[in-house]
């Protein structure tokens, strides 16, 4: 298919630059499959969920990635976008003070190994050297910090919460709180899934008094979810690696769902990326485990787990649109992205949401 086929025109009115005032407050498209859509609200949604349907969500926790500072001595003004930690070596001694990361710095052009860099807040230092040089703007980076709770502690003092590229503004203290979403435990992600930030400690304890079943698995959302798709098909894309856990109770939550032919609804992407990464079993089996995946999922992928599930509105010609068109079928889904954008449907990360059955 091509890339051309995943497009459409979108109002910058309409991308959503801040949260809505409390959560839960969001729109609701709701798109059955083969019979219409439904216009509700985000508290609604336990309307459209069943007794004994399972939800899983991704706990994964964005941490302050985006670091600003300058060069050392020049004083001119650089950013760094924390993308994952280097592992260290098994044969060396863990030092909670430093720590090599795989980076984006800007402007980076003339950053070359050895050049130095300074970040600090309110008195917290963490110095910075480049120390190896890779392509568009990527490099390696040594971060090191005197800091006594140690550098991780450091980076959540010094660093700012890095906002998806459509939100023209910077962050305020109030992202610290609203882009995570309130079950969001293990850290390690530079971007929500943003699917999540929509629910209230209320209507998870609803749902569950419901019988509506609720597990988690763990993705770390990397800078590759805005990763533009810039090949003409689709099958030409590469989707960057992301890791993910899924543990053996997740797991046999997920088996007896299948067995018991009970509907599983993934809460974002990111979710319905990491149940489709799993594997079944002949018998159907799920099974745990840990890794990374690269699955790319779009039109003519065939769904091994997912029967449903709960998404934003994502960017035109994007892979997360393709992945919704895979199960929600591409016409049907472009349709309902028209009579959004009609009724004025608040987009991305911070916008409006849609529950496909």
């Amino acid at each position: 298919m091509n890339v051309s086929d995943f497009d459409f025109d979108l109002p910058d009115t309409l991308i959503a630059q801040h949260p809505p005032k409390e959560r839960g407050a969001s729109r609701l498209l709701v798109l059955h499959r083969g019979d219409g859509i439904d216009h509700a609200m985000f508290a609604n949604l336990g309307r459209y969920l069943l007794s004994g349907d399972l939800i899983v969500l991704n706990n994964t926790r964005v941490f302050p990635a985006r670091l600003l500072g300058h060069r050392v001595p020049s004083g001119g003004a650089l950013e760094c976008l924390l993308l994952a930690q280097v592992p260290s070596p098994k044969s060396q001694v863990p030092n909670p003070n430093v720590a090599e990361w795989d980076a984006l710095v800007h402007p980076g052009q003339k950053l070359k190994p050895g050049a130095a860099m300074l970040f600090e807040r309110d008195g917290v230092r963490i110095d910075g050297e480049i120390v190896a040089m890779h392509f568009q703007g990527r490099r390696t980076i040594r971060l090191s910090t005197n800091h006594p709770a140690g550098l991780a502690d450091a980076i959540d003092h010094v660093g700012h919460i890095p906002l998806p590229p459509y939100i023209k503004r910077g962050d305020e203290e109030s992202d610290k709180d609203r882009y995570q979403t309130i079950y969001a435990r293990e850290r390690g992600s530079v971007a929500a899934p943003t699917a999540g930030l929509h629910f209230t400690t209320g209507q998870l304890d609803a749902l569950a008094a419901s019988g509506v079943e609720r597990v988690e698995v763990t993705l770390h959302v990397g800078y590759g979810t805005f990763k533009p798709v810039k090949a003409d098909r689709i099958e030409d894309h590469v989707v960057d690696a992301e890791r993910f856990t899924v543990s053996a109770a997740t797991a046999a939550a997920l088996t007896r769902a299948k067995r018991e032919h009970r509907r599983i609804i993934p809460v974002g992407t990111t979710t319905v990326r990491t149940l489709e990464s799993l594997t079944v079993t002949t018998d159907g089996e799920v099974v745990p485990g840990s890794g990374e995946t690269t699955l790319f999922i779009h039109p003519g992928h065939r769904f091994q787990l997912v029967d449903g599930m709960i998404t934003n509105f994502h960017l035109p010609r994007s892979s997360l649109l393709m992945l919704v068109s895979a199960l929600g079928g591409r016409e049907r889904i472009l349709s309902a992205y028209r009579e959004a954008i009609g009724r004025g449907y608040r987009f991305y990360s911070y916008g409006d949401a849609m529950l496909i059955l």
